[in-house]
């Protein structure tokens, strides 16, 4: 190819005798030199390296939209871009997909993906796992610094009521916003415990009082302590729930659901034993007074509120669904046939404890979880083989899906203490360049956060000038110079 007035670019026989199908494109991404021929890169002409084959005889505008920088006499074009994500990039020329190596950043590598135009179908499936992990990560980290940013932000055009109302939601849900604020949450942690306390010390029968009608009940000091508990439980419920920004979410919400059934069987045996007399007989009353009281268990999970870890152990049981459910399967295969051997065997013994299948089981059950009771157990030599086996088979069942549940719990516990760092860094980084005059005030920030939040993206425009180590400026249309090559560190 020759390009009129420049006598820099070699010549090219008039006729077209050199085909674009046989051409050698030479590349030198970062320093790393590749050779391509027009035959391997016209497969995907949609790509950035396969518009290079025809760029030539576009004159100078058409080949830095393209490059870099272009050498005329090597006829060797110029990438500043990462070598290693382009040696996995090039893939898709000989094999028709694209596998990321292990070390390289997802968001970086689909961004360079994205830059040399291949499209994100050539990824294979594992990477793609990667990836949208990945997405989901940096997606949770600009929900973090939303939510912060949504409780440093005062927005004066919003009425008395819903400054009071946000001021309120942030005294009740989010202790680190400020000290009284952390002292709400220790106060509602130790009510748990003191109601927890009182709700077992009440069923001590040297502490129990006996009333008119000879029936034990709770001392009256107990149910003034229990009285005063569910009375703080119930005020803290109310206002979260008028505070709540979104009430049907908050009502549906796990947590909040248990906080009802905490404090809803007082106020119902409450009224039972009030009411519910003239409506039916008494012993009735206090049979479904009894039945309403036990529902105060429901109140340890309170605690789960104030702890990241039991938030951790739960999330960790809700992702291991599959491995519990494997548990469950061998135990179960290993109940039915055990129960059924243990039946059979033990049949020949005039005195055998096993009577039926049905009530082998639990004799099974209390084997192969290593518990053991003695109530039942096998008395001939064939039915304690049988148990022998039973036992080492439940001890192998059940070791063998804990390492995943357990990898599952510290994986995640990890990956939470970092998204945490990591939002941490970005608030840092955003006050740094608002101190210097890059960015414009808070308010913009967070409208910015929050549209590209609902849009899609990973995170928003006011976090990619911050995150400088994790995203790659794609070139300057209007200056063709080398930039310096950011990798994710």
């Amino acid at each position: 190819y020759k390009m009129a007035g420049d006598s820099r670019f070699p010549d090219v026989d008039t006729d077209g005798s050199e085909k674009s199908e046989a051409m050698e494109i030479v590349v030198n991404v970062g320093g790393v030199r590749q050779v391509f021929y027009g035959d391997n890169l016209s497969q995907y002409p949609e790509t950035r390296l396969a518009e290079l084959v025809n760029c030539l005889s576009g004159g100078y505008d058409s080949i830095f939209s393209l490059c870099d920088d272009y050498d005329p006499g090597k006829r060797e074009f110029y990438f500043d871009r990462d070598p290693d994500a382009f040696k996995c990039i090039i893939d898709v020329y000989y094999f028709g997909e694209i596998h990321m190596k292990k070390g390289i950043c997802p968001i970086c590598f689909k961004n360079e993906m994205e830059f040399w135009k291949v499209d994100l179908k050539f990824l294979d499936d594992c990477c793609k796992a990667h990836l949208s992990e990945k997405k989901e990560e940096l997606e949770e980290i600009a929900r973090r610094v939303q939510l912060i940013l949504d409780d440093l932000g005062i927005d004066a055009s919003e009425s008395r009521w819903k400054r009071c109302q946000k001021c309120i939601w942030k005294f009740l849900e989010k202790p680190e916003s400020s000290y009284p604020a952390r002292v709400i949450a220790v106060l509602s942690f130790l009510f748990i415990l003191i109601s927890s306390v009182v709700m077992c010390v009440g069923t001590i029968p040297d502490l129990q009082v006996v009333d008119a009608e000879g029936n034990r009940m709770e001392h009256p000091t107990l149910d003034s302590i229990e009285t005063a508990c569910i009375g703080w439980f119930t005020m803290e419920y109310v206002l979260r729930l008028i505070s709540s920004p979104n009430k049907l979410h908050f009502a549906l919400s796990f947590m909040n659901i248990v906080d009802v059934l905490a404090i809803l069987p007082f106020y119902v045996s409450l009224t039972l034993t009030h009411l519910g007399a003239k409506l039916m007989e008494l012993s009735n009353v206090q049979q479904a007074v009894q039945a309403l009281r036990i529902m105060r268990i429901a109140r340890i999970f309170k605690l789960a509120r104030h702890s990241s870890g039991l938030q951790t152990l739960t999330y960790a049981l809700k992702r291991s669904f599959k491995e519990l459910g494997l548990l469950l399967m061998y135990l179960a295969v290993g109940i039915f046939v055990f129960s059924a051997l243990g039946y059979t065997m033990e049949q020949s013994h005039p005195e055998t404890l096993f009577k039926s299948i049905p009530q082998s089981f639990w004799w099974a059950i209390i084997t192969m979880t290593t518990v053991g009771y003695g109530d039942i157990y096998p008395k001939t030599t064939l039915g304690k083989l049988n148990a022998a086996i039973s036992f080492l088979c439940g001890v192998i069942a059940i070791a063998l899906p804990i390492h995943p549940i357990i990898n599952n719990f510290v994986r995640y516990y990890n990956k939470q203490r970092v998204l945490e760092t990591a939002a941490k860094h970005e608030l840092e980084l955003m006050e740094l360049n608002s101190a210097e005059g890059k960015a414009a005030g808070s308010r913009s920030e967070l409208e910015d956060l929050s549209r590209e939040g609902k849009e899609g993206p990973f995170y928003s425009s006011r976090i990619k000038v911050s995150h400088s180590d994790t995203f790659i400026h794609l070139l300057s249309e209007e200056k063709h110079y080398r930039t310096r090559l950011q990798s994710c560190k």
